[in-house]
């Protein structure tokens, strides 16, 4: 196989720069966009009065079934659709609803959470700080973390809050 000669390749794309390629055999011409806005002047399946032939203006091509109309060609503008709907400024007697209190919570709750946030932060200040690693320094950083997290999931409860008769758990109907 002989060597590929780079730059006569080169000066081939660039001297073809530009050219459209033919068509491949058994394909619709393109209809270019101008042909295709000209459409909405013509209506189908309508009856015109005949024209008189002198006055009548050179004919358009036909147009083929596969062209597809993007939005715009048209040279009328669309109907209003849903998102161009635009709210009023102001509702009068919109009512919003104050914010829910946050439950409160009891103490044990409380150092539950300290202990399962503040257990891996104590280590990792440790390590940052070059602290020495001392047995007491090890288990509160990882006994406030699994003691708290145990806490916690204990506290969740069974999950059979669904036969309670609570008024203040939703709306009563």
């Amino acid at each position: 196989m002989p060597p590929l000669d780079e730059e006569a390749a080169w000066a081939a794309i660039v001297a073809g720069y530009g050219e459209e390629p033919d068509d491949p055999p058994g394909t619709k011409p393109f209809k270019s966009v101008e042909d295709l806005a000209g459409l909405e002047a013509r209506s189908r399946n309508t009856t015109a009065p005949p024209e008189d032939e002198g006055e009548k203006p050179p004919e358009r091509p036909v147009l083929g079934g596969s062209v597809a109309f993007a939005p715009g060609v048209r040279g009328t503008p669309a109907p209003p659709g849903p998102r161009d709907h635009t709210p009023a400024e102001e509702d009068e007697g919109h009512f919003v609803p104050p914010d829910p209190e946050l439950p409160e919570s009891d103490v044990t709750s409380k150092f539950a959470w300290l202990a399962v946030i503040g257990g891996p932060i104590l280590t990792l200040l440790a390590v940052l700080l070059d602290w020495d690693m001392t047995w007491w320094l090890a288990t509160l950083c990882i006994g406030g973390f699994v003691g708290g997290f145990v806490t916690l999931v204990i506290r969740m409860g069974a999950g059979d809050d669904e036969d309670e008769e609570d008024p203040g758990r939703g709306a009563v109907v």
